[in-house]
């Protein structure tokens, strides 16, 4: 199964191209792919950029966590976790998800389960900069 399962968290650009190479499998008919980006506003406030920061052994672990659920709970064959940390700017890629599976519903059922996961167990913390400011957001574990 560790084949199966690649979990990142780095402070290098994300390349979803090689997210994509690394989720393909012959025996795979559906590739979920989501890709969280950079967007521009947040509750009217125009955003310049985004800083994540991780409590990393445990980011990586619960990431791993989550992508063997993953593996155990739907028929996936394989799962890619990939966060990035540090300064990003708008467009820029801060997570990817990958999963595939023989059929589609496996692939995106897991897909969404693991990006929520993510979100709501993984210690991982962004700040927002504005104009006028900056706030800390998703502060979770």
């Amino acid at each position: 199964m560790e084949n199966n399962i690649n979990i990142k968290l780095t402070a290098e650009k994300l390349n979803l191209q090689e997210c994509y190479e690394w989720i393909q499998d012959p025996s795979c008919g559906g590739i979920s792919i989501f890709v969280g980006t950079v967007r521009n506003t947040t509750q009217q406030k125009t955003v310049k950029k985004l800083d994540f920061t991780a409590y990393s052994p445990m980011a990586v672990k619960e990431m791993q966590q989550i992508a063997e659920k993953a593996m155990s709970q739907f028929t996936i064959k394989k799962i890619l976790i990939h966060h990035a940390e540090g300064l990003l700017t708008i467009g820029e890629i801060p997570v990817i998800i990958a999963v595939a599976s023989a059929h589609r519903n496996a692939a995106f059922e897991a897909c969404q389960f693991a990006i929520d996961t993510l979100k709501e167990s993984v210690p991982i913390w962004k700040k927002e900069y504005f104009d006028d400011g900056e706030v800390w957001v998703n502060s979770h574990p």
